[in-house]
């Protein structure tokens, strides 16, 4: 069953999603106690209305969660960064994380560990916009230049900086400053900055609305196939109830095949939880959607946080991780 949920908007500004329901076979779950011998049979997942998140939507249309014996109910987050306590003090059971957050924030102490893959870079999903009539060409132009971003110190920035560097600059040659990603485009336009960098659906509704143009993907070179976000919960709560993690991962793993391999089945999605309607779903750019968590990809997170200073000492991912099992 799922009911309306009131969204707040962060990064596409949208408004609408689904709260998630499941329930199990035989004798139906209680919040304590859970079919199979979970540990939760009801967990609180934090989400926010992007497409990175499809697949917990999916899961829950295709009774990937009831089948195992599991109600997810998502909360909205407005932000990855906000959720990091309510994971910690309990309020979230599991949340939508980045991995530069997640780095960052074990690099500061924080017991934090990184449960299942969520949303991988591809071409043309996180690019470096500009008007259509701006004299940047190239990466190397943005010398001296103020580019908008929608966090600072974040994945926006590593991205764009690594770009930077390829092109003979370093960061402190631009100005990074911070605005959300619906009011890009008129900040651009009224000439508080000079670019942009801009995901989906804001790029296609960028070009198509505003006539920008793209001077540089952000997602190649170095940080090509960059893994963007993934499932984290608190280290406490992972080994507390390793049953109802291991029910999840399954789950989601399942759904993220399934936006892996269906285009479709995406599209169908993602107008039930964001404000993206069928027409723009089938018109954007996705990333992709991995059915693992795979230590070599994220390492090259963390290898780009310390070669950029993010962090001051090197990151072992491994240690951050908690591999699915078959419980």
């Amino acid at each position: 069953m799922t009911r309306a949920l009131r969204c707040h908007a962060l990064v596409l500004g949208l408004a609408a999603a689904l709260a998630l329901s499941g329930c199990g076979g035989g004798q139906a779950p209680s919040p304590s106690a859970g079919a199979g011998g979970l540990e939760k049979a009801v967990i609180k997942v934090g989400t926010l209305p992007v497409p990175d998140a499809v697949a917990l939507y999916i899961a829950d249309a295709r009774g990937l969660f009831a089948a195992e014996g599991l109600t997810v109910e998502p909360v909205t987050i407005t932000g990855v960064t906000a959720a990091l306590p309510q994971v910690e003090s309990g309020a979230l059971d599991v949340s939508q994380t980045t991995y530069v957050s997640t780095f960052l924030a074990v690099s500061k102490g924080r017991k934090i560990k990184l449960v299942a893959d969520m949303y991988r870079a591809a071409p043309g999903t996180f690019t470096i916009m500009v008007q259509k009539n701006s004299p940047i060409r190239t990466v190397a132009d943005l010398k001296g230049k103020t580019i908008l971003v929608n966090t600072l110190g974040n994945i926006a920035t590593l991205a764009v900086t690594t770009q930077l560097k390829a092109a003979g600059l370093a960061a402190t040659d631009v100005t990074f400053a911070k605005k959300p990603f619906p009011e890009m485009g008129n900040a651009i336009t009224s000439g508080q900055a000079d670019a942009g960098w801009v995901t989906e659906p804001f790029i296609t509704a960028s070009s198509k609305a505003l006539g920008f143009r793209t001077i540089a993907d952000t997602m190649t070179g170095p940080t090509a196939g960059l893994p963007i976000a993934g499932w984290m919960a608190s280290e406490q709560w992972a080994r507390q109830n390793p049953k109802t993690l291991a029910a999840f991962q399954r789950a989601i793993s399942k759904a993220q095949q399934i936006a892996s391999s269906d285009r479709k089945a995406v599209e169908a999605a993602l107008p039930t939880y964001t404000n993206i309607d069928r027409t723009t779903a089938e018109a954007i750019t996705l990333g992709a959607y991995p059915s693992t968590l795979e230590a070599s990809r994220l390492q090259k997170v963390a290898d780009l946080m310390l070669e950029h200073n993010y962090i001051d000492a090197p990151i072992d991912v491994k240690s951050v991780m908690v591999p699915p099992d078959d419980r």
